[in-house]
């Protein structure tokens, strides 16, 4: 006879094992990637806005773009651009951190507010990268787009940041209006997650790139990318570019924007750029 204890005990043994089979690799979960006008709309206003305490009023604001506040005065806008899972707790940490430090606002278009939107757990075939691609980035184009409307952006000092499936459409953005450009946790090269780089980045354009020397996606300790010549990192793509900078950590993890030598190195950057 079983007990309740026992009962409970399986009941959570299924649950975690159905939830292990829909994380299994190549797991695909809903279907939009379709950057219509109306998904590209809620993107927007649902992003993750942050404001630092000298535009409100001496007090950092947090909330969505859709219930952004008056405010009067000027600063730099980070358009920051999330990973795969969304506007998580790193982002939001990022962007208060942004705040804090540095006196900029930011905001996170949030594409997971989609309806039914296509998720993934890698690795799964390149179309369906490239069609998240393309979403992303039209996603990144409507955010600067929409942000045009706030008085208080400071058009010189606009800002791109991206994560990951983000940094994607941050390095792709082919646009000649953003001060400098934050590629964190992608290594602008030819792997499994992309059918090309097709970099948008100008010849003489700010640019910092950090990922990890053993990131588990786009290094070449990842087997997914044993075909293919894999760096790991944006260094060969950057060569030329004089106003480039490239921090490999000696590490193996993927999200890597919070740590305290990335956000050391990414405050001198941005520094560098917002006060010249």
């Amino acid at each position: 006879m079983f007990s309740c204890r026992s009962l409970l005990a399986g009941v959570a043994m299924l649950l975690s094992a159905a939830s292990f089979a829909a994380d299994a690799p190549g797991t695909i979960k809903g279907t939009v990637l379709e950057p219509s006008p109306e998904n590209l709309a809620l993107t927007w206003t649902k992003a993750n806005l942050v404001l630092p305490a000298s535009l409100a009023g001496g007090r950092r604001w947090e909330g969505r773009a859709e219930d952004a506040p008056d405010v009067i005065g000027i600063v730099p806008l980070v358009v920051v651009m999330h990973g795969s899972s969304g506007v998580a707790p790193a982002i939001k940490e990022f962007q208060t951190w942004l705040a804090d430090e540095l006196g900029a606002a930011s905001v996170a278009p949030d594409s997971l507010a989609i309806p039914d939107r296509l998720t993934y757990t890698s690795p799964v075939d390149v179309d369906t990268y490239e069609r998240v691609h393309t979403l992303r980035l039209a996603e990144l184009e409507n955010a600067l787009k929409a942000s045009r409307d706030w008085s208080w952006v400071d058009r010189q000092r606009t800002l791109l940041a991206g994560s990951s499936e983000g940094a994607v459409a941050v390095g792709r953005y082919a646009g000649k209006d953003v001060a400098a450009r934050l590629i964190y946790s992608w290594s602008c090269e030819d792997n499994y997650f992309v059918t090309a780089p097709r970099l948008g980045i100008g010849p003489k354009e700010p640019v910092l790139n950090a990922i990890s020397a053993r990131d588990p996606y786009f290094s070449g300790a990842n087997p997914w990318n044993k075909d293919r010549a894999v760096t790991g990192s944006c260094a060969a793509a950057l060569k030329d570019d004089p106003k480039a900078e490239v921090m490999v950590l000696d590490a193996d993890v993927h999200t890597i924007l919070n740590r305290p030598e990335v956000r050391e190195r990414t405050a001198q950057f941005l520094r560098g750029v917002l006060n010249p």
